[in-house]
């Protein structure tokens, strides 16, 4: 199998500084994104500090096997909690962190946060990721059935993120890759102003990576562009 990859990241038409770093390394196999918290100073910093972490200990990792990414994320954690001491003691910094390693065909995943992963495929758009933000923590909840409720303006408000004093629990998730499957990271600046009907659309289309990313973040902007917006694509295709 063959990966074609591509990442793009825009300001938008809002904010006075891009606080989203991306990971894209074919060397590696690893992708994915941070979006720095906005509403803490430093968004920005924790996000470039997370991606740096993640790029070191990969490259520190012993050749030939998959590193444990929920020690990674622990330790990605640990390194954000310590720039929030010297950058922002009082608020913190915070970000979130969705980010995949591939070895050997298949897709690795760690997640923290509402950043998201899609995986396409036969024209079905599938979300790997969860957000972990309030709305879903109640609906949870609610599922195990206990009374909960929520404000509907604080319904997007993160419940993990990298940054915190405890480090947050990811989601790990790895599943074989298939021929023909298209892998998306992106940030909630291209999800919260673009459907995933519309995402499943952009990447059936998919012909050439950088160019559907470009398309993607523009629509984003075309509708406000309130925020920064990221995006990491991967195509797997048959050798």
């Amino acid at each position: 199998m063959r990966y074609r990859t591509a990442a793009f990241t825009d300001i938008g038409q809002v904010r006075r500084r891009n606080e989203d770093r991306y990971l894209l390394d074919d060397a590696l196999g690893l992708y994915g994104i941070a979006d720095g918290i906005g509403g803490l100073p430093g968004g920005a910093e924790a996000a470039e500090c997370a991606v740096v972490s993640i790029m070191r200990q990969m490259r520190a990792a012993p050749p030939g096997g998959i590193p444990d990414l929920g020690l990674i994320v622990r330790n990605v954690n640990a390194e954000v909690r310590s720039l929030a001491r010297e950058f922002s003691p009082e608020l913190g910094l915070g970000t979130t962190l969705t980010f995949g390693l591939v070895h050997d065909d298949t897709m690795n995943l760690a997640h923290v946060g509402d950043s998201r992963c899609y995986v396409w495929h036969k024209n079905a758009l599938e979300m790997l990721s969860r957000d972990h933000n309030v709305e879903n923590e109640i609906l949870q909840r609610r599922e195990r059935g206990e009374s909960a409720f929520f404000y509907p303006a604080n319904r997007n408000a993160l419940t993990r993120c990298i940054g915190q004093e405890h480090a947050p629990e990811a989601d790990l998730l790895s599943r074989k890759i298939i021929p023909g499957e298209r892998y998306l990271f992106c940030s909630d600046g291209i999800t919260r102003l673009v459907k995933d009907s519309e995402i499943r659309e952009f990447l059936g289309n998919a012909a050439e990576p950088l160019a559907t990313l470009h398309e993607l973040v523009d629509l984003a902007n075309q509708r406000g562009g309130f925020d920064n917006a990221t995006a990491v694509l991967l195509l797997a295709e048959p050798d």
